[in-house]
C-alpha cells in the first residue's frame, strides 16, 4: 500500500461523504478507493469510517486523523513544488574548474552570463592547467581537454580542439615556411607540451622529432616567444586565435593538420 495513496484517497472520502463520488474525482474504480481505506485502517489498527448504506461518516479517530493527513499531503505537496522550481530555477553555489587560457577566454564569459541569468546562484570559477579530482576538491563542474580515463564522472562532448603550427611573418620571411612536416626538424623549434610533434599526411600519422631552442611550461609564453620571431610553435588553436586573427602569427602546414585531435569535454560527478 502506498500511504501517500491511501491518504488522498481517505481525504477524498471524507470530503465527498463516499466511495463513489471519490473513486470519480480520483480517476479509480469504487473497489480501488475501497481497498486504499481498508489498508489504511487495517495499518492504523482503526476504524477511520462509519459506512451505512446511506452515507460515509467519520469516526472519532478519523476525524483526527483527517486533520493531520491533510497537513502531511499540504506538506509533501509543498515539497514537490519547492523541488520542481529549483529544478527549472537554478539556486545555490556552483563550482566550475576550468584550464587557464581556455577559461580565461571562453568559460569566465559562459558562467559570468549563466550567474545574471540566475540570480539564486553563487558561483567560483578555478583556473588551473592541473588535472583535479572533482569529488575531492568539491567542483561540480569541469572542462577538460584530451582523453578522459574511465571514471564515475559523466562526461559531455562540447566540441574538438586541434593543435596548429603558428610562426611570426618575420620569421617565416627570414627562414621560409616549411613545405611538410619533415622540414620542421630545420627549422628554431618552441617546445610547448611533448617535444615530438605528430601530424597526419596523406592520411596516416608523422612524427617529427624536434630540438627546441626555447621550451616553456606556458602556452602564453610560447606564443610570446613566436610573435617576436623565435620560430615555430605547436599550441592549441584557440590558444592561439588571437594571435592569429591580429596578424601576428601565421598557420603553417594547414593542409597536414597538426595532429591530436584532443575532445572538450564537459565532466561532472555522477
Amino acid at each position: 500500500m502506498d500511504r501517500i495513496d491511501a491518504m488522498t484517497a481517505f481525504i477524498a472520502v471524507a470530503d465527498l461523504q463516499g466511495f463513489a463520488p471519490a473513486a470519480h474525482k480520483l480517476g479509480l474504480s469504487p473497489s480501488n478507493v475501497t481497498r486504499l481505506i481498508a489498508a489504511l485502517e487495517d495499518r492504523l489498527g482503526a476504524r477511520l469510517l462509519q459506512r451505512t448504506t446511506r452515507s460515509v461518516t467519520l469516526t472519532d479517530v478519523g476525524a483526527r486523523y483527517l486533520e493531520r493527513a491533510r497537513r502531511i499531503l499540504s506538506d509533501v505537496e509543498e515539497a514537490e513544488i519547492s523541488a520542481q522550481a529549483e529544478r527549472t530555477q537554478p539556486s545555490g553555489r556552483l563550482v566550475v574548474s576550468a584550464p587557464i587560457g581556455f577559461g580565461r577566454l571562453h568559460v569566465s564569459p559562459v558562467m559570468s552570463a549563466y550567474l545574471q541569468r540566475y540570480p539564486d546562484v553563487s558561483g567560483e570559477l578555478r583556473l588551473s592547467d592541473r588535472m583535479i579530482n572533482l569529488v575531492e576538491d568539491g567542483v561540480d563542474l569541469a572542462v577538460r581537454i584530451g582523453h578522459l580515463p574511465d571514471s564515475s564522472l559523466v562526461a559531455r562532448s562540447v566540441g574538438d580542439m586541434r593543435r596548429i603550427v603558428v610562426a611570426s611573418k618575420d620569421y617565416l620571411k627570414r627562414r621560409g615556411a616549411p613545405d611538410a612536416p619533415a622540414a620542421i626538424a630545420a627549422h628554431d623549434t618552441i617546445q610547448f607540451g611533448t617535444s615530438d610533434w605528430d601530424f597526419v599526411q596523406d592520411g596516416r600519422e608523422v612524427g617529427v622529432p624536434c630540438t627546441p631552442r626555447f621550451i616553456t611550461n606556458s602556452a602564453d609564453a610560447a606564443i610570446l616567444h613566436a610573435e617576436q620571431g623565435g620560430g615555430l610553435t605547436r599550441v592549441l588553436a584557440y590558444q592561439a586565435a588571437e594571435s592569429v586573427e591580429a596578424g601576428r602569427l601565421q598557420i603553417v602546414l594547414e593542409e597536414s593538420r597538426a595532429q591530436w585531435l584532443g575532445r572538450l569535454k564537459a565532466t561532472r560527478m555522477a
